[in-house]
């Protein structure tokens, strides 16, 4: 079941405000961060997936949201789990518009050393790949993995594999970083469903 935003945020009933990172207000990044959230029939977040924002913001956001609670949905009589979308918004108010530079998230990007990979499963010689953006948290672990491209009926399996592998985090200055960096998981695909096809992510 997908619930719109409006339907959702009717149904929510402790929503933990994510800190503004101290990292993203120094270097003037905002905006918004729009996560997938699947709710459990008890009104529980059982999962949370980034799909757009700023890896900065994004990291904060995800930690808030999975400590949200719902009112059950009910279909009938019957609670039910769902799926929904939300945005949440980070603004920075500076004493005038002139103390922002006109293109924070670009000078941020030249000045960070994305991550890398450091160690996975032994090679695999597995016949697909799907392409994963991945977020890597500040201490080299997998914050979130969101398929981009490749066989929808693997998704699922590269999600899993990914999360075991250990990264070495970005660096901003002296400053280990959450940041994004895409990757291919190598995947063994069952036969897809009937009427499947391969599928991304729109980011």
């Amino acid at each position: 079941m997908v619930l719109n935003s409006k339907e959702a945020t009717r149904l929510l009933i402790d929503e933990v405000k994510p800190e503004y990172p101290a990292l993203a207000k120094v270097n003037y990044i905002q905006g918004l961060v729009r996560l997938q959230l699947r709710v459990t029939p008890e009104g529980h977040v059982s999962t949370v997936h980034i799909v757009r924002g700023h890896p900065f913001l994004a990291e904060a956001a995800l930690q808030a949201a999975r400590h949200w609670l719902y009112r059950p949905f009910k279909s009938g009589a019957q609670a039910m789990g769902f799926t929904t979308f939300v945005d949440v918004r980070f603004s920075l108010h500076p004493h005038s518009l002139e103390q922002l530079p006109p293109a924070p998230e670009k000078d941020l990007d030249r000045e960070v050393k994305p991550p890398a990979l450091l160690a996975s499963a032994p090679e695999d010689t597995a016949p697909a790949s799907v392409r994963m953006r991945v977020l890597v948290g500040d201490k080299g672990h997998v914050l979130d993995a969101q398929p981009l491209s490749g066989p929808a009926s693997g998704f699922e399996a590269a999600r899993e594999k990914v999360e075991h592998w250990t990264f070495q985090p970005a660096r901003w200055g002296n400053h280990a970083v959450p940041w994004y960096m895409e990757i291919d998981v190598p995947v063994r695909c069952g036969p897809p469903a009937a009427g499947a096809s391969d599928a991304a992510l729109d980011h």
